[in-house]
């Protein structure tokens, strides 16, 4: 499948609400210690929402939830994919991407023919701390090279001017967090981020 060029990640339906409308593509919901009825309304809403505006929603994490309320695209880890029921998603008709940090993650990713993998931290993130380090363009290059036609998503510590770099390594979205969450103005830090990433797009 092709992604869009533009990866957004949001921590709250609020957050989607606000960016969306602005010409996001792709957009991630990624819950953290929320209670199931809180993240069952989120993950509704923001189904709902992104279909009005023609955006593809990616439920990270809850992939029950995501079955449950019939939506088309979720995002796992490695821990998830122990417990996540990947055929019950196929089944479903539901695509999923895969998070990956070492070539073994890669390999056992690539195995479950993904929609795409994730490869990160490319560089330096405040995001949380991980215990991977930054993996650098060169990482990038090798797993474009594993991943051949699968596309590969690259997150961690991007900003607009390291665009050309990461694309020109082989990645075919580049997915954002922090950029835009901690921006003064994240509408138009998000704009900035859309209008860079159009020249890559297939």
């Amino acid at each position: 499948m092709t992604l869009d060029p533009f990866y957004l990640i949001v921590g709250h339906v609020g957050q989607l609400e606000l960016l969306v409308p602005h010409g996001v593509r792709l957009v991630q919901l990624r819950l953290k210690d929320q209670p199931e009825p809180e993240i069952y309304r989120q993950i509704r809403r923001a189904r709902d929402f992104c279909a009005v505006h023609r955006a593809q929603l990616v439920v990270n994490d809850y992939w029950q939830a995501a079955l449950d309320l019939k939506c088309s695209f979720v995002h796992l880890g490695q821990e998830d994919m122990e417990t996540a029921d990947l055929k019950a998603l196929r089944r479903s008709g539901v695509a999923f991407g895969l998070s990956t940090h070492d070539e073994a993650e890669l390999e056992r990713a690539l195995s479950h023919d993904p929609a795409y993998v994730a490869l990160g931290p490319v560089y330096p993130t405040l995001l949380k701390k991980m215990k991977w380090g930054p993996q650098g363009l060169e990482r990038v290059r090798e797993w474009k090279k594993i991943a051949g036609s699968t596309p590969l998503v690259g997150i961690g510590g991007l900003t607009p001017e390291r665009l050309p770099g990461l694309f020109d390594a082989g990645a075919d979205s580049a997915a954002v967090v922090t950029d835009i969450a901690t921006a003064e103005n994240p509408e138009a830090r998000c704009a900035e981020w859309i209008a860079a990433t159009r020249r890559y797009l297939k």
